[in-house]
């Protein structure tokens, strides 16, 4: 029953985001910063085994591959506002995404920092 429920508590999040940034787009987007996929993940985790280092691992690891991420949000209005449709400037932000999640992965280790 447990999956069930996580499922249906994480598929909530993402269909009140949805309907939210239908009526306003900034409540929407505030709606969607807020980190509460990885609150709820912390907490199935720590629910799932208790493992307060395993938590610690995994916040580090969310706070260092959020950084990649962030330019898509950048590029992606840039490309709609100058024509791009749709689908054209999602792939080409997700792409920007991946290429920056290979460099953050490559070189966080040899900066010390390991995922």
């Amino acid at each position: 029953m447990l999956y069930p429920t996580k499922a249906l508590i994480s598929g909530a999040i993402i269909m009140a985001a949805s309907e939210v940034a239908k009526r306003s787009p900034t409540y929407g987007a505030l709606l969607v910063s807020l980190p509460l996929i990885s609150i709820l993940t912390m907490i199935w985790l720590w629910r799932d085994t208790g493992d307060n280092e395993r938590i610690a691992v995994l916040s580090e690891g969310t706070f260092w591959l959020v950084l990649p991420t962030l330019p898509m949000f950048l590029v992606l209005p840039a490309m709609l506002r100058n024509g791009y449709a749709f689908w054209t400037a999602l792939v080409a932000s997700c792409a920007l995404t991946v290429a920056l999640y290979l460099v953050a992965v490559w070189l966080l280790p040899k900066l010390g920092i390991s995922l």
